[in-house]
């Protein structure tokens, strides 16, 4: 067994990139969407998505370093 437990690194590297995305695509899409099927969208929604595309960038960017390059090596 290795120091963090039994990790699987691969399902934990997928997971991540496609959390990460979704995120992504969830808020480009719901700022394109809710701009054209509604004229105005409201401060917070706006707020909202852009902390959506945000989040995902850096979640789809960082996972599979993290569980692809770092973790396995300090083990």
């Amino acid at each position: 067994m290795g120091r963090y437990g039994n990790l699987d690194y691969p399902l934990l590297i997928k997971a991540g990139f496609l959390t990460g995305l979704s995120l992504f695509t969830l808020g480009a899409g719901g700022e394109l969407l809710g701009s054209m099927l509604f004229e105005t969208l409201p401060a917070w929604e706006h707020t909202l998505f852009l902390y959506s595309e945000a989040l995902g960038l850096v979640v789809a960017f960082f996972t599979p370093w993290i569980f692809g390059v770092l973790l396995p090596l300090t083990e």
